[in-house]
């Protein structure tokens, strides 16, 4: 009869730690994205799906930026273009620009990009915190600045830009989900 060791309680605090340690390098994988000449980041866990550009139903007295709505299998969804809300110089549409659509605190929302690039997996230690500015202008969904090689991607947290009072998207009391 053989008798099998259990694992000693030190080892098994040892195996917890390597566990946390590979927690905290773990990844989070980023839409990677282009606004004109910049490069921007969102949670993917946020995207539902890409899809090519097609022009929306304009909505009256909509601000600008928001192009209108498109009909995506029965679910009305309002589209925003992210190059006139972050105010980008040009907003062209040809064959590379596309509508990300996202969900965004149980709401389905559009956002037009100049193109989409990749999906990126980031550890911790590739992203910076984003730089303090003194502008009139939001800048509070910009979580960080990621490095990688040669490029740099602003990272930005699409949910709290989609869900700001000045987009009128979202229900206040929706945000609490």
């Amino acid at each position: 009869m053989e008798l099998h060791k259990a694992p000693s309680p030190a080892g098994a605090s040892q195996q917890g730690a390597s566990a946390t340690q590979a927690a905290a390098h773990t990844a989070a994988e980023y839409l990677t994205f282009r606004l004109g000449a910049e490069e921007y980041g969102i949670d993917i866990l946020r995207v539902q799906e890409i899809r090519s550009y097609e022009a929306p139903t304009r909505i009256a007295n909509a601000p600008g930026f928001i192009k209108g709505v498109v009909n995506l299998r029965g679910v009305i969804v309002p589209v925003v273009d992210l190059r006139l809300k972050l105010n980008c110089a040009t907003a062209e549409y040809n064959d590379f620009t596309v509508v990300i659509v996202l969900n965004v605190h149980g709401r389905i929302v559009g956002a037009v990009v100049d193109s989409v690039s990749d999906v990126l997996a980031l550890n911790r230690e590739q992203i910076n915190a984003a730089p303090e500015m003194n502008t009139s202008m939001d800048t509070s969904f910009v979580t960080g600045i990621a490095s990688v090689g040669e490029r740099m991607l602003i990272l930005m947290d699409i949910e709290a830009l989609m869900s700001s009072a000045d987009m009128g998207l979202m229900d206040p009391s929706s945000k609490l989900q």
